[in-house]
């Protein structure tokens, strides 16, 4: 019952708070469909989350819009930057391979930060987001956006859960399970009390008192492998 209520908040523009494991990040991230992000979304997320506000993609997404991950750019520019080559990520913790692609601003942004701002990327990433989700939209892409931005986007794995079960792929599954563009803006929820991540069960009383649902990530990957059989 709770993926069902998920799916349908998602697709009301509400947001879905996502737990990846315990033996991962041990992360809860805010998790909204990102052609619904207004700048109050944006300031909830900053203010409840504290974390990166990103953008993740679906595989189908970042291929027709031409986005790379932004290590594959690292090693190509570090035939010219020896610093590129020196600070490879190759000793994550909780993982293989980092998500991250380029980061952006909207061409109609001021200086990208503001709430209003990030909102307008975000949005406008999400509305593009539904014609690459179909065709290539390179030159859509470039003539709406520009990078280095305030926005970082997210490519998820191609095989999504099969191969990666970070928040960048939880949150795009749920949105393809939720029949949305899967174009998703999401934002660890940190605590500044401890200085840490906020806790699971911090998190799941945050969902309660404010009527939302906090998912983990098998209940995700279950429920994902049950729709796409």
């Amino acid at each position: 019952m709770s993926i069902e209520r998920a799916l349908d908040d998602l697709r009301a523009g509400k947001f879905v708070l996502v737990h990846d494991a315990y033996n991962r990040e041990d992360e809860v991230d805010l998790v909204i469909a990102a052609d619904a992000m207004t700048q109050e979304h944006v300031a909830r997320m900053r203010l409840d989350g504290g974390g990166l506000i990103c953008v993740a993609l679906h595989p189908r997404i970042a291929d027709n819009l031409g986005l790379p991950y932004m290590t594959d750019i690292y090693a190509l520019a570090s035939e010219r930057y020896d610093v590129l080559a020196v600070i490879e990520p190759n000793d994550l913790p909780y993982d293989e391979r980092s998500a991250f692609s380029i980061s952006v601003n909207h061409r109609r942004t001021r200086t990208g930060v503001t709430d209003i701002d990030r909102a307008l990327t975000i949005s406008e990433l999400g509305k593009l987001g539904g014609i690459a989700l179909k065709r290539r939209a390179v030159e859509e892409f470039g003539r709406n956006f520009r990078s280095p931005g305030h926005v970082p986007i997210l490519r998820a794995a191609d095989r999504l859960l099969n191969e990666r079960r970070g928040h960048t792929e939880l949150a795009v599954a749920l949105a393809e399970m939720a029949g949305i563009t899967p174009a998703v803006a999401i934002c660890e929820m940190l605590d500044a009390r401890t200085n840490r991540a906020l806790s699971l069960k911090a998190a799941t009383e945050y969902a309660e008192a404010r009527g939302l649902v906090c998912l983990g990530g098998d209940e995700i990957a279950r429920a994902y492998r049950e729709a796409v059989r």
